[in-house]
């Protein structure tokens, strides 16, 4: 019979073993080498993508916005009484003049207001009239009373040098000539009291006829006043232009200071264009700018920035500084940019997609044989319309892709087709 060896058995549970352990380390070697391969470049259509190369140089900068065109002057007449609008006249789009009627409005409760106070014009202006007379009457009376007593003091003073000279003849007594002259001092006396009082009323009747004509004037100011708020029923446009809104129906009750009718001036309009609120903060009252109608471009220049910030936007007013084109007209939508400054000897590219300025982004730079992108770390800086400042990351001459590729965030390398 044939007897195992042990030594043999024992050989080959050896090689077994040392078999397997080779297997499982070849198999996590494999695994581990796997693991470390770079996963396959993904290809991306050379034609949808838009590269753009890195330039260094003078870079303008520049923000866009929207906006529209505004008259620079605009009028609104407000309804200066209460009143029921009954007609209206023009309608929006129509030339007018100073003066032009536009609505007509009613109010009888003013028009009986405005007779009120004509009646009581006419009765003032007749009471001073009879007044003036009746002081005139007695300002004559006084001065005929006057008159009279100067007239008995000359006689008096006559009288009494008469006297004197006949007493100095002895012709008559001493008591006769002393009864004149206390006389004649009487009447100066007399005659001085009286021209004082004559004086007196004259100042009195000046006094009382400058308190009555005070109270006409006010009844004719008043008179003045209902008879304007009753011309101001007739709404007219203060200025040459053309009619914008009219804000009243027939029928409407308006109250004094609503707004009733807008008159614009189209021929003197300015440019608001609304500037992104992270983009206007450079903007300077002064700075060059150029609006596009759609139908030409008008050169123009910053003249305010709004203090605010409205729905993210910060509105600025361009005034415009050449000819409009046909078709300009208020209310127009149209295209601003505004120059900021200029970058001198600065690195530049397109603005990318996605690209914000004082930012870091990823972007695929092209390798030298142009079939593969590979993506490398950006700095950008400032930023105009459709480029930004470079400040690391890129050289100049470096061509990178510009295209939104965020379908690609997960892979550092694409290749181009």
């Amino acid at each position: 019979m044939d007897i195992p060896r042990e030594s043999a058995a024992r050989k080959r549970r050896l090689r077994r073993i040392i078999y397997g352990v080779t297997g499982t380390l070849a198999v996590v070697a494999i695994t581990f080498g796997l693991s470390r391969l770079e996963p396959a470049a993904p290809t991306v259509d050379r034609d949808t993508v838009w590269v753009d190369t890195v330039k260094r140089g003078s870079m303008l900068r520049r923000v866009r916005g929207s906006g529209t065109l505004v008259p620079e002057q605009i009028r609104w007449i407000p309804a200066m009484t209460e009143g029921r609008v009954e007609r209206i006249l023009a309608l929006p789009g129509t030339v007018v003049e100073p003066g032009t009627v536009v609505l007509e409005l009613s109010n009888p409760e003013l028009e009986l207001s405005a007779l009120d106070a004509q009646s009581e014009v006419e009765a003032a202006e007749a009471g001073f009239t009879n007044l003036r007379i009746q002081l005139e009457s007695q300002l004559l009376t006084q001065a005929s009373l006057t008159a009279s007593v100067e007239a008995e003091h000359k006689q008096a003073k006559l009288q009494a040098e008469a006297d004197e000279a006949l007493s100095r003849d002895g012709l008559i007594a001493e008591l006769t000539l002393k009864l004149s002259q206390v006389r004649a001092e009487e009447l100066a006396h007399r005659a001085g009291i009286e021209r004082k009082r004559l004086e007196i009323a004259r100042e009195g009747v000046e006094a009382q006829l400058a308190v009555q004509q005070a109270a006409v004037g006010r009844l004719r100011a008043t008179h003045q006043l209902r008879l304007r708020q009753l011309d101001s029923l007739r709404v007219r446009a203060a200025i040459s232009g053309v009619l914008q809104q009219v804000e009243v129906e027939v029928g409407q009750q308006v109250g004094p200071g609503s707004n009733l009718i807008r008159v614009a001036q189209p021929g003197h309009l300015k440019a608001e264009v609304r500037i992104a609120e992270t983009q206007a903060r450079d903007v300077q009252i002064g700075q060059s700018a150029t609006i596009d109608t759609r139908n030409g471009i008008i050169p123009g220049r910053v003249t305010r920035v709004a203090p605010s910030v409205q729905n993210g936007t910060v509105t600025v007013d361009v005034a415009l500084e050449g000819d409009l084109p046909r078709g300009a007209r208020p209310d127009l939508t149209v295209d601003g940019i505004i120059e900021l400054e200029r970058l001198e000897d600065v690195l530049y590219v397109g603005r990318p997609a996605f690209g914000q300025e004082e930012s870091t982004v990823g972007l695929f730079r092209l390798a030298g044989d142009g079939a593969t992108a590979e993506r490398a770390r950006v700095l950008l800086g400032r930023s105009s319309v459709s480029t930004i400042e470079v400040r690391e990351g890129l050289a100049e001459g470096d061509e990178v892709i510009l295209s939104d590729m965020s379908q690609w965030d997960s892979y550092d390398r694409v290749r181009l087709d």
